[in-house]
């Protein structure tokens, strides 16, 4: 009986052992969830309503609202495509679930502040925002409002930046005749942008002083070339090719652009991507 009652056991425990992996098995296979927007509509009123508001205003409108921390001509919405709601533009919706991150280029756990803080000092080429102040509230407030409609843990659809394999070693001199055809018109023959009537950025810069650093993301050629693809031109996303990313990029890239002195922290574990500028 005591060992009818152990294969008992043992074959329950072997039954649940299975269906947890079949249970994993099935979590591995189900697909990202589509990218989802909330309706401004919906934003409560009161002060955290306020703070959404202003998050949104400091993502969109950086040169205004968080002037004192940047210190180039970009604002955070000149990659993060759409108030950082477009697919593959690595867009805000989502993150307030997926993090704390660890991230390879400081070998460390990261919290969302410390990512937010990150792209201000590379891609902003600028320094941190007061943990504590209005703009940082105001900016997790916004992404918490945008994740709304996203499980915790869970990464949607179009996060990040798409992955592009390039064909043929990169051509920065074809990028070039690329850059010229197809996007000197709004980023300008010289990378310098293009801007409006009260100086206000309506493109950014791609390179030189008013561009990010070299220690942004786009700053590497995997970053700008999956970016030019999806994104790029304006409205005609998809229509590069893969090569003719890749060789755009390739051209901008090598463009000349600010320092980032702390780039010797990068990376601490030995792990540095070959693209990397640096």
């Amino acid at each position: 009986m005591i060992q009818l009652g152990r294969a008992i056991v043992l074959a329950l425990g072997l039954l649940l052992f299975v269906e947890s992996l079949s249970g994993e098995a099935q979590q591995v296979k189900r697909p990202a969830p589509s990218l989802r927007v909330p309706d401004e509509r919906i934003i409560p009123e009161g002060p955290l309503g306020e703070s959404i508001r202003l998050g949104k205003k400091v993502l969109i409108q950086t040169q205004i609202y968080a002037r004192a921390y940047i210190g180039n001509g970009l604002n955070c919405s000149s990659c993060h495509l759409n108030a950082g709601t477009k697919p593959f533009a690595s867009p805000w919706v989502g993150l307030w679930g997926v993090f704390p991150e660890y991230r390879a280029r400081n070998g460390r756990v990261n919290a969302l502040q410390e990512r937010i803080n990150d792209c201000f000092e590379r891609s902003m080429n600028g320094k941190p925002l007061p943990p504590d102040g209005d703009e940082m509230h105001g900016i997790l407030s916004y992404i918490w409002w945008l994740s709304r409609n996203v499980p915790t843990g869970v990464e949607v659809r179009g996060r990040g930046f798409a992955r592009i394999k390039v064909p043929q070693p990169p051509d920065p001199a074809r990028g070039e005749a690329l850059y010229l055809e197809k996007c000197a018109n709004c980023h300008g023959a010289d990378g310098q942008g293009r801007s409006g009537p009260s100086g206000e950025y309506l493109f950014p810069a791609l390179w030189g002083a008013n561009s990010f650093n070299i220690g942004a993301g786009m700053a590497r050629l995997s970053t700008a070339a999956a970016f030019t693809k999806a994104n790029m031109p304006l409205g005609q996303d998809n229509t590069l090719t893969d090569q003719d990313a890749f060789d755009i990029a390739a051209y901008f890239t090598r463009q000349p652009r600010p320092d980032f002195a702390a780039k010797f922290r990068d990376w601490p574990k030995g792990d540095r991507p070959s693209d990397a500028p640096y």
